[in-house]
C-alpha cells in the first residue's frame, strides 16, 4: 500500500535520503509507511518538531547496524564503497595476510627496501639542487666568471679582478649591487693560542646581506665596515674567546700580528653552501684606491633586478673590456693597442646562476670541490628504477600467491562476487602491503642514515622524513606503487574461469602469462646488468686515478706549509733539515702539485719575425733542488744550476708548453719566450708532463723559474718510522718559530683527498646498486616458485618416470637463462654507451674493454641460477608421490 505521506516540507527529507541510499527498495517501502505513520500520530500528540527529531533517531537507530556489523539481509544492488563492503576487504586483506606470513614478508621485505632506497636517494637528490638557495634573493644573484680561450681549450676563472663587480654596477642599471670575496688562510693568535686558520675571507661590506647571513650579535649592515673589522662564527667564538664575549675584543692575524676587531657573531654557514668560512674579514683594509680589471682573484657576486635580460647583460660586457682591459694589457706588455686589443680577443666576462655554481662549474680555482649533474641524473635514474624493480617483484610474487587463491576466487564468484568487487579486494591488500612496507622503510632509513650520511657527507636528520610533506611524497609513492604493482595481480586472479578456478588451475592465456612474467625478469635483469657494468667501470676508473704514474714521485714526499712564517729564516730551516739523516733532499717552493697556489700568464714564442701565437701557462716558482725532490724527468736540457748566472733569467717548460708553443719537431733548448711586460727569458730544459692537478684535467702548459719562491718547503723523507721524524721536526721548527704551529701533510695523501668526491660516489653508487639486485634476486626467486608451482605435478611425473635430479634443475633452469642472456645482450650495448658518456669527463680515463661484459654477464647469470636453483633442487627433490596425489 502506498503510505499517507505527510506534505514534503514537513517531513525530514534528509532521514528519507538515508533510507533511499542504505536500505534495499522492497524493504522501504514498508518500512517508510511505518515510520510515517507513527511520524503523523506524534506530531499531532506532541508537535512537529519534536516528532522530527524521534523520526530522526527512529532512521538512525535502524541503520546503525549498516556501519557498525554486517546486515543479513541481501541486497540486490551491490554497493562497493559502503561501509560493510570497505570494512570487509580490510578484514580480509589482513586475514590473508597473517596466514601467507612468508609471501607477506618477502613482499614486504622488497618494497620496503625499494622505498627506503628511493627515499635516500631523493634526499641526496633534493639536497644537491638545493644548494645555495637559503639566500634571499638567490634566484636574482649571479657570480662573474672569466673564460680565456687558448690552447685549443677554455680556461674558465670563477674570480676575476677587484674593479669587475664595481665597474659593471656603475656601467648598467639592471645590476643592484656587488659584493666581492677573497678567499684566505692564515694563523690567528688570541693570548697564548694561536692556530692555522684554513677558511678566512675578506669580503665587501654588503656581503652578509647579499647571502642573507644573520648575525646572532653584532649588525650585519656595518659589521664588514670600518677596515681590521672581523665577523666570526659561533665555534670560532667558543675555540678562542671560551665563554667569553667576543664582541669588541682583537684577534691577531697573520705573521704580522695584524689586530682585527671582532664586530659580529654568526652562526656556522648552511651545509648545502658552496662556500664555508669560519670568519669574514673588511674588504675595506686593503685601501683598494686603484683597483685593475684584467687580473684574476676576487670571486664576484652580482644582484640583478628582476626584470633584467642576462643574455643581453653579458652581450654589453665586451664594452668593458675594450674600455678597461685593453689599455691595462696595453701598458703591462709594453705592445701596442692593435696587439693588445688582439690579446685579449678572446678574454670574456661571463655571469653564472649561484644555484648552478655547486652542480655545474668544476673548474681548477673553486672555493670547494663542487658536485656535478651528471650524478644528480644518474642517482636520479637509479632511484626510479629501484622503485620500478621493487614493484616488478610484488607483481612476480603477487601472481605466483595467485596460484594457492584460485579456488578463493572460483567460490567468491559462486557466491556472487563480481569481478569489481574482486579487484577491489586485491587492490586493497596491494595497498595495505604497500604501507606495512612503508612502516617498515622508516624504519630502515632510521638505522641506515647514519651510514648514508657519513658516505654521502650529508647531515640529514632523521626529522627531514617527519615532515608533513616528506611523509605525504612517500605516503603518495606508497599508495601510488600499490595500485599500479597491485593492478595486474588483481585483474589476472579476477578474471580466471569459475571452473578452473574451482579446480585450482589458472587460466590466464599462456602467451599472456609468459610475455608478462619474462618481459619484467628481462627488465630487472636487463637493470642489474646495466648496474654491474657500470659498477666495473667506475671502480675501474677511481682505481686508475688513485694509481696512475703522475710524472713525479708522490711516496714520502712531505710539504710544510707557511714556511713564511720563518721570514728570511727559511733557508737556515732547510739547510738544518738537511743535517737529518731521513731527510734525502730539501726545496724551498710554494708550488707543488694539488697545491692551491699556482701562478699564472700570458707567454709567447719571441720569433726572428716577430711574436708567435700567445698562450696561456701555469707557472712554479722554484729553487735550484725542486726537480730532484720531487723526482721529475729532464728530457731536454738541464736543470737548474748555480754554476750558471744567467739561470735568473731561465725558464724550464713541459711538453705540453713545448707543443703549445709550436716548437714540436724543433729543439727549444735557447729558445726566448716573453710575458707580460716584455719580459725575455731562455728555455734550458724540458721536462716530462707530470700530473700537477687532478688527473679529470689535461695537463696544461707549466713554466719553471727561480726566484719568488718562499711560502713552502718541500722534503723528500726516508724512514720506515714516520711519527719520531715528525715529532723532532716539530722540535726544530719551534726553535726557529716558538708562536706558530707547524703546518704540513704528505703528498701521497694530499693526492688521496682529491678524489674523495669520486670514492663517495662510488661507494653510494655501488651500495645501492648491490640493494637493487638484491630487489632482482628475489624478483626472479618469486618468477622461479610461480613457475615451478605451476609445474609441480610434471616434475612429479618425470621423475616417476626416470628423471633425474640434474636433468629437472637443468630443465627448470633452462627457460630462465634465456631470459637472462637476453637481459645481458640488451643492456651490453646501454652500458657501454653510458659508461664511455660518463668517461669523457675525464682527460686521463680507462678504456671500456670487453671483459667487464663478459664479468657482467657472469655475475648476472650467477645470481639468477643461484636464486633458481634453490627453487628447482628443492622441487626436484620434492616425493613424486606428494606432486600427484592431488590429480
Amino acid at each position: 500500500m502506498t503510505p499517507n505521506l505527510p506534505p514534503r516540507n514537513v517531513g525530514p527529507r534528509w532521514a528519507d535520503r538515508l533510507l533511499e541510499w542504505f536500505v534495499a527498495p522492497h524493504l522501504r517501502e514498508d518500512l517508510q509507511g511505518d515510520l510515517y505513520e507513527i511520524f503523523q500520530k506524534r506530531a499531532e500528540q506532541v508537535g512537529l518538531a519534536r516528532a522530527k527529531r524521534e523520526y530522526t533517531w527512529a532512521v538512525l537507530h535502524y541503520l546503525t547496524p549498516y556501519f557498525f556489523k554486517r546486515r543479513k539481509a541481501e541486497y540486490p544492488k551491490r554497493f562497493l564503497l559502503s561501509p560493510d563492503m570497505i570494512r570487509n576487504y580490510f578484514k580480509i586483506a589482513r586475514r590473508n595476510l597473517a596466514a601467507n606470513k612468508a609471501f607477506a614478508g618477502i613482499n614486504i621485505l622488497g618494497l620496503s627496501i625499494g622505498l627506503a632506497c628511493f627515499m635516500l636517494i631523493a634526499v641526496f637528490v633534493y639536497d644537491e639542487l638545493n644548494y645555495d638557495r637559503y639566500a634571499a634573493n638567490a634566484e636574482h644573484i649571479y657570480r662573474v666568471n672569466i673564460s680565456v680561450t687558448g690552447n685549443g681549450d677554455v680556461a674558465v676563472y670563477p674570480n676575476v679582478d677587484a674593479a669587475v663587480g664595481e665597474g659593471i654596477k656603475n656601467a648598467f642599471p639592471e645590476v643592484k649591487s656587488s659584493a666581492r670575496l677573497l678567499s684566505v688562510s692564515d694563523f690567528v693568535k688570541y693570548d697564548d693560542k694561536q692556530f692555522k686558520e684554513d677558511h678566512l675571507a675578506f669580503a665587501d661590506l654588503n656581503f652578509l646581506q647579499l647571502f642573507s647571513i644573520p648575525l646572532v650579535e653584532g649588525n650585519a649592515a656595518d659589521a664588514l665596515e670600518a677596515p681590521n673589522s672581523i665577523v666570526i662564527t659561533n665555534d670560532l667564538a667558543k675555540k678562542y674567546f671560551g665563554n667569553e664575549n667576543p664582541l669588541g675584543k682583537s684577534l691577531a692575524i697573520g705573521t704580522q700580528k695584524t689586530a682585527y676587531k671582532v664586530t659580529g657573531i654568526i652562526n656556522k654557514l648552511p651545509d648545502n653552501s658552496h662556500f664555508h668560512f669560519d670568519a669574514f674579514l673588511s674588504l675595506s683594509t686593503f685601501h683598494l684606491t686603484n683597483p685593475t680589471w684584467s687580473n684574476v682573484g676576487y670571486y664576484t657576486y652580482l644582484e640583478l633586478t628582476g626584470n633584467a635580460d642576462v643574455k643581453k647583460l653579458e652581450a654589453k660586457f665586451p664594452q668593458l673590456v675594450a674600455k678597461y682591459v685593453v689599455p691595462e694589457v696595453q701598458r703591462d706588455m709594453g705592445i701596442s693597442l692593435a696587439e693588445a686589443q688582439k690579446s685579449v680577443n678572446t678574454f670574456r666576462f661571463s655571469l653564472q646562476p649561484l644555484t648552478d655554481i655547486h652542480l655545474y662549474s668544476n673548474t681548477k680555482y673553486e672555493l670547494e670541490p663542487n658536485g656535478d649533474i651528471q650524478y644528480v641524473y644518474t642517482f636520479s635514474i637509479l632511484a626510479f628504477f629501484i622503485l620500478l624493480l621493487a614493484c616488478a617483484n610484488f607483481t612476480n610474487l603477487s601472481t605466483a600467491y595467485a596460484a594457492r587463491r584460485s579456488r578463493e576466487v572460483g567460490i567468491r564468484k559462486v557466491m556472487g562476487s563480481i569481478k569489481k568487487h574482486l579487484v577491489f579486494q586485491f587492490l586493497i591488500e596491494s595497498v595495505l602491503l604497500t604501507f606495512f612496507a612503508m612502516l617498515v622503510a622508516y624504519l630502515l632509513i632510521f638505522l641506515l642514515l647514519p651510514f648514508f650520511n657519513q658516505i654521502a657527507d650529508k647531515h640529514t636528520t632523521f626529522s627531514f622524513f617527519l615532515d608533513y610533506r616528506v611523509l605525504l611524497v612517500l605516503f603518495s609513492v606508497s599508495f601510488l606503487a600499490g595500485i599500479i604493482a597491485g593492478i595486474y595481480p588483481a585483474f589476472f586472479l579476477s578474471s580466471f574461469d569459475i571452473l578452473k578456478n574451482l579446480k585450482g588451475s589458472l587460466a590466464a592465456p599462456k602467451t599472456q602469462k609468459k610475455s608478462l612474467h619474462g618481459g619484467l625478469i628481462v627488465f630487472q635483469f636487463f637493470i642489474s646488468t646495466v648496474l654491474i657494468i657500470s659498477t666495473i667501470v667506475v671502480n675501474r676508473q677511481l682505481h686508475y686515478m688513485q694509481n696512475k704514474k703522475l710524472g713525479y714521485d708522490k711516496d714520502q714526499i712531505l710539504f710544510l706549509s707557511d714556511t713564511r712564517a720563518l721570514a728570511k729564516n727559511q733557508v737556515a730551516f732547510q739547510q738544518q733539515l738537511l743535517q737529518n739523516k731521513n731527510v734525502v733532499s730539501a726545496s724551498i717552493s710554494r708550488n707543488v702539485p694539488i697545491g692551491n697556489i699556482i701562478d699564472g700568464t700570458q707567454i709567447f714564442p719571441k720569433n726572428e719575425t716577430g711574436n708567435g701565437t700567445e698562450i696561456h701557462t701555469d707557472i712554479f716558482h722554484v729553487d735550484y733542488d725542486y726537480i730532484r725532490t720531487l723526482g721529475l724527468q729532464v728530457l731536454l736540457g738541464r736543470d737548474f744550476s748555480k754554476e750558471f748566472s744567467t739561470d735568473s733569467s731561465g725558464v724550464i717548460i713541459n711538453e705540453s708548453a713545448v707543443r703549445e708553443l709550436g716548437w714540436n719537431g724543433t729543439n727549444p733548448i735557447g729558445k726566448s719566450i716573453v710575458r707580460s711586460g716584455q719580459k725575455e727569458f731562455k728555455v734550458i730544459g724540458v721536462i716530462k708532463d707530470f700530473n700537477y692537478a687532478s688527473v679529470k684535467q689535461k695537463i696544461a702548459p707549466l713554466i719553471m723559474m727561480l726566484g719568488n719562491n718562499g711560502g713552502g718547503l718541500v722534503l723528500k723523507v726516508k724512514t720506515d718510522d714516520v711519527q719520531p721524524f715528525l715529532a723532532d721536526l716539530k722540535k726544530q721548527w719551534q726553535v726557529f718559530n716558538p708562536d706558530a704551529p707547524l703546518q704540513y701533510h704528505f703528498l701521497d695523501e694530499k693526492y688521496a683527498a682529491l678524489y674523495v668526491a669520486e670514492q663517495r660516489t662510488q661507494q653510494l653508487f655501488t651500495v645501492f646498486s648491490m640493494l637493487a639486485i638484491i630487489i632482482a634476486g628475489l624478483g626472479l626467486f618469486a618468477l622461479s616458485a610461480f613457475v615451478i608451482e605451476q609445474r609441480t605435478k610434471e616434475i612429479g611425473i618425470r621423475k616417476v618416470l626416470g628423471a633425474s635430479v640434474v636433468g629437472i634443475v637443468a630443465l627448470l633452469s633452462k627457460d630462465f637463462l634465456k631470459l637472462i642472456i637476453i637481459a645481458i645482450v640488451i643492456a651490453s650495448p646501454i652500458g657501454w654507451y653510458a659508461m664511455t658518456h660518463w668517461l669523457e669527463n675525464f682527460a686521463y680515463r680507462i678504456n671500456v674493454e670487453w671483459w667487464m661484459f663478459a664479468l657482467a654477464g657472469i655475475l648476472a647469470v650467477g645470481i639468477a641460477l643461484l636464486t633458481v636453483s634453490f627453487q628447482a633442487v628443492k622441487a626436484a627433490l620434492m616425493n613424486p608421490i606428494k606432486s600427484l596425489k592431488t590429480e
